[in-house]
């Protein structure tokens, strides 16, 4: 987070500044975190240093602005374009508070009053140019049990965390607490945008967040004054919450939020309940598992070809928004699953039913945002008028409906509200297409108010009788180039050219000389003038008085129309998951038992992007691991990744790609599948893959579903092997997931003898005619080749590396050992050395059978170890030499594997 303090050049002239410089410089001091946006007319404007940092980063232009106080820095933008430039001021880690005008500058007998009327950060926007459509925006608040709350003995019950969300846009709110990785994998989960923390508190530092974070006045997480805030939202905050620290996350984040909207306690009104959940409630996906998957991003932190683009054809903004929560919470409840399950397979055997349905919802608004507007008194005619169009879409909605026999399809139409009091209340009262402002008339329909259509009739009246003056005062006057006009300045006027002077009335009163000609009035004239004005005065008054009780009266209803809005976005969700399943053969999986049992399944996003997909089973219900084999660009990865998103698929309540599938209800997905450094971190691409695969062993269940891909490449041959096989042994053994484990080392396949339900598996290649070629099938047994130097022939390797990669395989690789460690040619092992067939059989694969003597080699090595000047050697050098001794080791394993 970044401020811009007060301006530093007045702060030293404070009582030389102007009124209004001294008002702009009480506000930068109250808002210190924040840079300051000052109403000036129709611009926000910055000021000395504030003003340097926005031209700089809105890249807009520096002025100066001089005064009886001096000459300082100035730079602005205007007000109706206030929401881009805000954007990126949020950008680049600024908050942004608005110092509006809150007093009518005509009204004014010295400065115009200004007041922050919110603070707007990443987490508190409510602009719809600032949202996107299809997504929440979170703002969330940490905090640990055992913090000091506000200056009291801190709680000693553990060390829980709670963390709560509020998406303010939508006021939807949760909190759950637990440990630390739990909490992780929602933050991950959930990624909010921004999150709050007490001022001093280091929770904030304990976990990755991507978001900006913001430290907050600690008294707000005080235990009572938490407790009172919420209870001004709820009215019994311990039955709804679990635990104290719950309600503090919560009353701190209600606390915060009314702070930066500028309310007092309790103002927040479309904050209609606050839901406490447990992550235990949904499959946890923690952020390897997104990532890896695809689910929301692509590996190059795209949206496209992931599994939400895939399946997003929803008709509108809140169906996008449920289906990404669905993506991001799968169920593990069985019988809620087949719920949805049931609905989905209403809607494609009642295609014309659902396609109907899609088309009218393809007419509504995101009533859950514009609700939001209404109750903060944001939103304007057009707002009002969009919500009576998508509310109109309910009857239809409910009669399109009708023959839907289902369950979960007739409980959402029963709970579908018409609203019909709301809607005849807009329509009655707002005009059909009514002006953005409102306080310029145009937007109450006649005959809503006898009031308002007199005021309106008496300014009609008066507007026909003037238009009729024209004519009138020509024929009295003669003068036929007489014109009867009207300017803001002077009002109605009767204009008479310089050379007609000497025939104007005596009843016209000059009024205005121009160069060729004279303005007057008539008494007349001055009287409808003044009826006119006064009346369309008063009519604008009048109509803005209307058109707040009307938005008033709407904003009572923000939770039903919140309902409303919920039921749209899930009829939304299943009626597109139908047209998907119909659109590409998906089928209704069967729910039940321990293993996996796949017909024919295919990876959902990659059978979109490639002109042919192969199909493959997935069968572990007898053996719960498969250990896959098979040359790179083969297909592992998809396969494993395919099995993964069915079950996914199943569990969000989706149909899935495959002939037929029979699934367990799985609680976790862990993924350990692919590696990069994390340099920042100061983590290697092999200690990022040892910290995934320890969250994995330390996390997972028997409920879960585990896919590893190449544990161990990061590390020695020797050391790789046998970490893959400990792992292997370990999952099946202690943990019982169902687990689909891909690697190059053949050896591993071996373990399938010791076990009775591992099986092996194995991708095909054709190698006819001197070619190779991926079938991209993948068969029962372990592969017979890792065919490494053919998939780098496919790559492009040149030729002469690709035939001496071919002789070294055949000959062996060259001997590295010094002439006196050969003993006749031939290798010796180790006296001591008392393996046997039957423990080779039940052992990972081991390269102690040392090439010529093992102690020589090991001396050597101490020697150039124990001859290292460590304090000097640069963190290059020292990596390189580490380097060196690790390929040492690696050759010496790869002759004795040879051999």
């Amino acid at each position: 987070m970044q401020g811009t303090g007060p301006p530093a050049k007045m702060a030293a002239n404070r009582d030389d500044l102007t009124p209004m410089m001294s008002q702009y410089f009480e506000l930068c001091t109250e808002f210190d975190d924040s840079l300051v946006l000052f109403q000036v007319g129709d611009f926000y404007e910055t000021f000395c240093e504030a003003a340097e940092i926005s031209s700089r980063t809105l890249e807009i232009t520096l002025t100066k602005r001089e005064d009886s106080s001096g000459t300082y820095p100035m730079a602005g933008i205007p007000i109706d374009n206030a929401a881009s430039y805000i954007e990126t001021l949020l950008d680049a880690g600024y908050r942004v508070a608005i110092a509006d005008q809150v007093q009518d500058p005509s009204e004014a007998s010295g400065v115009v009053d200004r007041a922050v009327t919110r603070v707007v950060t990443p987490g508190t926007v409510l602009e719809d140019e600032l949202l996107a459509a299809g997504t929440n925006n979170y703002l969330a608040c940490l905090i640990t049990a055992d913090e000091k709350r506000a200056g009291k003995k801190g709680n000693t019950s553990g060390n829980a965390t709670a963390v709560a969300f509020l998406d303010i846009s939508t006021g939807e709110f949760r909190v759950t607490s637990g440990d630390s990785v739990v909490i992780q994998d929602e933050l991950d989960r959930l990624a909010p945008s921004e999150v709050i923390t007490a001022d001093g508190s280091t929770v904030g530092a304990e976990f990755t967040v991507d978001g900006m974070q913001t430290s907050f006045r600690t008294e707000a997480f005080d235990p009572d004054v938490a407790r009172e805030r919420v209870a001004s939202y709820v009215s019994n905050p311990e039955a709804v919450l679990e635990s104290e620290i719950e309600i503090r996350a919560c009353g701190a984040l209600l606390a915060y939020a009314e702070y930066t909207q500028g309310v007092d306690a309790g103002g927040i009104d479309y904050i209609a309940r606050i839901t406490r959940y447990s992550p235990r409630e949904s499959m946890r996906l923690d952020a390897t598992a997104l990532r890896s998957l695809e689910i929301f991003e692509n590996r190059d932190g795209g949206d496209e070809h992931t599994l939400l683009g895939v399946l997003d054809q929803t008709s509108c903004a809140l169906g996008r928004r449920t289906l990404t929560h669905w993506l991001r919470r799968p169920l593990v409840n069985q019988a809620e699953i087949e719920r949805r399950h049931d609905a989905v397979e209403e809607f494609v055997s009642r295609s014309l039913v659902r396609e109907e349905a899609r088309d009218l919802l393809r007419d509504v608004y995101d009533i859950e945002r514009l609700i939001t507007r209404v109750s903060r008194g944001r939103a304007n005619a057009r707002d009002l008028r969009s919500l009576k169009e998508t509310l109109d879409v309910v009857p239809e909605l409910k009669a399109a409906l009708a023959s839907i026999e289902c369950a979960p399809l007739t409980e959402r139409r029963e709970m579908l509200d018409e609203l019909a009091d709301i809607r005849g209340l807009i329509g009655r009262a707002i005009q059909a297409e009514p002006p953005i402002e409102v306080t310029e008339g145009g937007v109450i329909q006649e005959g809503y108010d006898d009031d308002l259509d007199a005021l309106r009739a008496t300014e009609r009246d008066g507007r026909e009788w003037v238009a009729d003056l024209e004519a009138h005062e020509r024929e009295r006057t003669g003068i036929g180039s007489l014109n009867v006009g009207y300017n803001e300045v002077h009002g109605y006027y009767i204009e008479v050219t310089n050379p007609n002077l000497d025939r104007v009335p005596d009843d016209y009163t000059r009024r205005q000389t121009l160069k060729n000609s004279e303005r007057f009035y008539t008494p007349d004239l001055k009287r409808r003038e003044d009826e006119i004005l006064g009346a369309a005065e008063r009519a604008d008054e009048r109509e803005y008085q209307l058109f707040t009780e009307v938005r008033d009266e709407v904003a009572a209803a923000a939770e039903r129309v919140q309902q409303v809005a919920s039921v749209l976005a899930d009829l939304d969700v299943l009626a597109t998951l139908a047209h998907i399943a119909a659109e590409r053969d998906y089928t209704r999986p069967t729910l039940g038992g321990t293993g996996i049992h796949i017909d024919a399944g295919r990876h959902p996003v990659v059978e979109t992007t490639e002109e042919m997909f192969v199909p493959n089973d997935t069968d572990l219900t007898d053996e719960r691991l498969a250990v896959i084999t098979g040359p790179n660009m083969s297909g592992k990865s998809t396969y494993m990744r395919q099995a993964a998103l069915i079950v996914l698929l199943a569990q969000i309540g989706s149909f899935v790609p495959a002939d037929a599938a029979t699934l367990p209800v799985v609680d976790r997905v862990f993924t350990r599948v692919g590696a990069s450094d994390d340099i920042a971190g100061g983590r290697s691409t092999f200690m990022r893959e040892m910290a995934e695969l320890s969250e994995i062993l330390h996390n997972a269940t028997d409920r879960s579903l585990v896919l590893l891909d190449e544990v161990g490449r990061g590390t020695s041959t020797a050391d790789g092997r046998a970490i893959a096989w400990a792992v292997t042994e370990f999952i099946h053994d202690e943990i019982g997931a169902t687990t689909l484990f891909a690697t190059h080392y053949h050896e591993l396949t071996a373990i399938a003898d010791s076990r009775s339900d591992i099986l092996n598996l194995h991708f095909t290649v054709d190698r006819s005619n001197g070619e190779m070629t991926f079938l991209h099938t993948v068969v029962g047994g372990a592969s017979s080749a890792s065919y490494g130097v053919d998939v780098a022939q496919l790559a492009g390797v040149p030729v002469p590396v690709i035939e001496r990669s071919r002789a070294l395989l055949e000959d062996g690789l060259p001997s590295t050992t010094k002439p006196d460690e050969q003993t006749n040619g031939h290798s010796t092992v180790d006296s001591d050395s008392s393996m046997t067939s039957a423990s080779v059989a039940h052992s990972p694969p081991s390269s102690s059978h040392e090439n010529g003597r093992g102690s020589d080699f090991l001396l050597d090595l101490e020697e150039t170890i124990r001859d290292l000047s460590i304090a000097d050697m640069t963190p290059l050098e020292a990596l390189t030499t580490l380097n060196d001794i690790q390929q040492r080791i690696d050759d010496r394993e790869r002759r004795s594997d040879d051999r």
